[in-house]
């Protein structure tokens, strides 16, 4: 063949590629039409297109706005982002990112240090990408839609109750220069909620919801483990994250002690918090050792999540906290009320490991559950330094409700209440309760009323529907009981202060509304239950793997 046959030849086949015609004898075995190659390649230039501007724009603002170390490490976060996207932008690596970033990192303690009119603490970036990237999913991928939500309304009321608060209360809160600080307070519980929707709309398949919850009652022992360790060496090791990762460090762990014996804080922000942050995880544990698919052997699962329940109940201990001993007890209660045999099996079960511990750490047991025997003695500590830091919680109520008494519909404003810093000019409730009564009056105890008692109403309903598969009414009836432990919980801390067990309900919350609203039903079929859809997600782990906003188009 002479070189003008060749250039002649290749002309033909560049003119098929442009009209996308099939030269002879290819069949439908062959690698695709070229038109389906230039349909391919056009997404992909526009990709490239759009990497190459988005670096630009990132480096131009790491060299202009941030110290050269800081910047080379910001542009080497991102090329690590842009060579490792097909594992960090899927559904399952941001669930994963964000609950490992609640449960690991402690909230108030770090920041990123980049410059800004506030603290880039590590929650609030991970947040911020994942809702970035939710939202322009939802836009360009039609295969991406919004998730319905079940409880937006009792959110909304609690929402709306705020507002009503705060607006009436504008022109008091202008007089005494708290208009900017009521603001961010309310900007900051927006900011909270958003982790909810950000897991609602994570959770689009079962896959999702067990990678969430086991990945979170894991997350929960390895910081009971390290709390028990802090407990007996005094050191947290939540508290040198810092030494691996670009971060400062705000604020040093604090020296909190009971009966002599010094409290864990692992990775909350106080023992308290600590306490309930576990309590709350044992419904979960427990419920994994039915329904985790690891281990396989329903044995050993049952041995493997009895040791995680027993490190969770450690944690606890090492928080020294009653009010881990009322949050244990209520959700006790509740599954007592509702599942009767699970009650006594775990009462069964719990009991030797209650006396292990009486026996092996007497002061600790003495302080936690022995002093709700002496009833004086208990009364007597919550009455001391009435209106002062640290104050009994029941020497706080008279001075709380002679406030309540000047406004007692609409409070004083939400987030009008400043506990610590230089600025403060009010004192510590421990009771989010009375502190939202405070705030935003009555109206706003209704707020939060609904807010937290509706979600459990309605999972117990759905748990309790004949419709409902077994696996998932008892996930529901395991969320309504953590939630009731998180319930009982806000009358003896400021749940709201601090941020982990609050994004722990929040996580909660969007497991319970994935069941009310996208779990399989059964339906009844000539009088008998047959499964009407199955979700197949087990069958299929890719399926949930689907990339995010392009990043690693097939």
């Amino acid at each position: 063949m002479s070189v003008a046959d060749a250039v002649r030849a290749l002309d033909a086949r560049d003119g098929e590629q442009r009209t996308g015609s099939t030269p002879s004898g290819a069949g439908p075995g062959s690698a695709g039409s070229s038109a389906e190659v230039e349909g391919q390649g056009r997404p992909s230039r526009r990709r490239v297109v759009v990497a190459a501007a988005v670096l630009a724009v990132v480096a131009l603002a790491a060299v202009l706005l941030l110290p050269p170390l800081i910047a080379a490490a910001a542009i080497g976060f991102v090329a690590v982002l842009v060579l490792f996207r097909r594992f960090v932008f899927t559904w399952s690596a941001m669930i994963i990112g964000l609950a490992g970033v609640i449960m690991l990192v402690p909230a108030r303690r770090y920041a990123i240090p980049i410059p800004l009119p506030f603290q880039l603490e590590p929650y609030r970036l991970v947040l911020g990408i994942v809702l970035v990237a939710l939202v322009v999913s939802l836009i360009l991928k039609p295969e991406v839609r919004w998730r319905p939500v079940a409880f937006g309304w009792p959110i909304g009321i609690f929402l709306v109750t705020i507002a009503v608060s705060f607006v009436v209360n504008v022109t008091e809160l202008a007089n005494e220069a708290l208009v900017q600080t009521a603001v961010g307070g309310i900007t900051q519980m927006l900011f909270m909620l958003a982790v909810f929707f950000c897991f609602r709309l994570l959770l689009r398949s079962e896959r999702d919801v067990m990678l969430l919850i086991t990945f979170v009652t894991w997350a929960g022992v390895v910081v009971a483990f390290f709390a028990i360790i802090e407990r007996l060496s005094r050191f947290n090791v939540f508290l040198v994250l810092g030494n691996f990762l670009p971060l400062t460090l705000l604020r040093e762990g604090g020296d909190v002690s009971r009966a002599g014996v010094a409290r864990a804080f692992g990775s909350a922000q106080h023992p308290i918090a600590l306490a309930v942050a576990l309590c709350i995880l044992i419904p979960l544990a427990v419920y994994l050792a039915k329904y985790a698919a690891w281990p396989r052997n329903e044995i050993n699962r049952k041995i493997v999540y009895a040791g995680a329940v027993i490190l969770l109940f450690g944690g606890i201990m090492a928080a020294i906290s009653r009010t881990a001993v009322v949050v244990l007890a209520v959700m006790f209660l509740v599954t007592l009320i509702f599942h009767p045999k699970v009650a006594g099996v775990l009462f069964a079960l719990s009991l030797p490991v209650v006396l292990l511990a009486a026996a092996v750490l007497p002061k600790v047991f003495e302080s936690m559950v022995l002093s709700f025997l002496d009833v004086d003695s208990l009364v007597a500590s919550q009455y001391t330094s009435a209106g002062m830091g640290g104050a009994g919680r029941l020497a706080d109520l008279e001075p709380a409700m002679a406030e309540v008494e000047q406004q007692p519909f609409f409070g004083s404003g939400f987030g009008s209440r400043i506990v610590i810093g230089d600025d403060a000019n009010a004192f510590i409730l421990d009771n989010q309760f009375l502190g939202t009564l405070m705030e935003t009056g009555a109206l706003g105890v209704i707020g939060l009323a609904v807010f937290l008692l509706v979600p459990p109403i309605m999972l117990l309903r759905f748990a309790f529907a004949q419709a409902a598969e077994r696996r998932h009414a008892v996930l529901a009836l395991a969320i309504a009981v953590a939630i009731s432990g998180y319930i009982a919980a806000i009358f003896f801390y400021d749940a709201f202060g601090f941020f982990q067990t609050f994004f722990i309900l929040c996580m909660l919350l969007a497991v319970g509304a994935w069941l009310v609203t996208e779990a399989p039903r059964r339906s009844t079929v000539g009088g008998a239950d047959a499964a009407a859809s199955v979700d197949d997600t087990f069958a299929d782990p890719a399926a949930a793997d689907d990339l995010m906003l392009g990043a690693g188009a097939r």
